[in-house]
């Protein structure tokens, strides 16, 4: 890449070299031609031939150079620096390069009358022509530009579909063998323990399914957050039962769920779920008996999901790390609207805290 770069510098700096050349030798050649020529049109015109030199990285330097060189000599390399000035500036202020084109037009005109040329229209009208040129050179550009992230987009939407698929097809197989499997036991399990371990591991498994359903959603439809889990549902029970899923196996939270829950679409809900999921999930890796908070508040201008631990009181347990976690949460909550903050708590422990809009569109594909 970097000899390709190279390359390139090299052949832009040969171009501009032979049109300085260029130009150069047809302006002298010119005031040859009409008996004009002099040690000073001589010396303007490979000032203004040399200006061209650096006409792509100073476009407005070059156009100076050769405006300044016009008043005294009309200098033939003006001709050229149009189509640098439309092709390779980047102004916000689309009115500066074609401002600078004119006063080329201008400042060569003042030089021709000076000078006598007996047709100073010409000049101009190449002009014109250069800048229409650089104006088409650099649409060419933008068009290439987006067709290289529209192909992009696309590879990465390929790649998507194709990881869904293979999720869909090797994991979802493997997930539905352990639910088929989990139930069984719980139906032949010799002892009430065992069947109701059975069917805690099924309904876990039943979930991990849905899950995965969602993910796969997200894969295939590009990150649509309006076009996944488009159910109401209840929220106020799905953030309890991950609680209470989190109790079970003595982890102390405490829920509070203030403010009218009926007001957030679907997608929010889902998305105020999977914040307070991963939240706990990560409490149970890293913070394991800490004392845990869950606060969920509706209000017209938007929800806000906080969990907050405390300081650990075990040993951090060897539970499967390598996951998109905090990362592909925030991208997840940044897709409907919302913002995302997760650090350090005061007093120690941690802290994830959310902020979400209450309605998001749903659209079904």
């Amino acid at each position: 890449m970097l000899q390709g770069m190279r390359r390139r510098r090299l052949l832009d700096t040969a171009i501009d070299a032979a049109l300085g050349l260029t130009a150069a030798g047809a302006g002298i050649a010119v005031d040859l031609a009409a008996h004009r020529s002099t040690g000073l049109s001589v010396a303007a015109q490979v000032a203004g031939a040399g200006a061209l030199l650096v006409r792509r990285r100073w476009p407005y330097l070059t156009a100076g150079v050769l405006s300044l060189l016009n008043v005294f000599v009309p200098v033939w390399a003006t001709v050229f620096a149009p189509y640098a000035l439309v092709a390779f500036t980047g102004d916000r202020a689309r009115w500066r390069p074609w401002a600078a084109v004119g006063l080329l037009a201008v400042t060569f005109l003042i030089g021709a009358r000076a000078w006598e040329i007996a047709d100073p229209f010409s000049a101009p009208l190449v002009i014109l022509c250069s800048s229409l040129l650089g104006l088409y050179a650099r649409a060419r550009v933008r068009l290439a530009a987006e067709a290289t992230l529209r192909a992009v987009g696309q590879a990465r939407a390929d790649e998507r579909v194709r990881l869904a698929g293979e999720m869909h097809d090797v994991v979802t197989h493997r997930l539905n063998l352990m639910v088929l499997q989990a139930g069984a036991l719980r139906l032949t399990a010799p002892d009430d323990p065992t069947r109701k371990s059975a069917e805690e591991l099924r309904i876990a498994g039943v979930q991990a399914l849905t899950e995965l359903r969602d993910l796969v959603g997200v894969l295939r439809d590009g990150g649509d957050p309006a076009r996944v889990s488009d159910q109401p549902g209840d929220l106020d029970g799905d953030v309890s039962r991950l609680v209470e899923d989190s109790r079970s196996v003595g982890l102390p939270v405490r829920f509070v769920a203030t403010g009218d829950q009926s007001r957030p679409s679907p997608v929010v809900r889902r998305t105020v779920v999977r914040i307070v999921q991963e939240a706990l999930t990560n409490v149970h890796k890293h913070a394991p008996g800490a004392a845990t908070s869950v606060t969920v508040t509706f209000a017209d201008e938007g929800i806000s999901v906080e969990v907050v631990n405390g300081r650990s009181t075990g040993a951090t347990r060897d539970l499967p790390v390598g996951g998109s976690g905090l990362t592909g949460l925030r991208h997840r909550v940044e897709m409907v609207g919302g913002s995302l903050e997760a650090g350090p708590a005061s007093g120690g422990g941690f802290r994830v805290s959310a902020r979400l809009p209450a309605y998001v569109p749903t659209g079904r594909p």
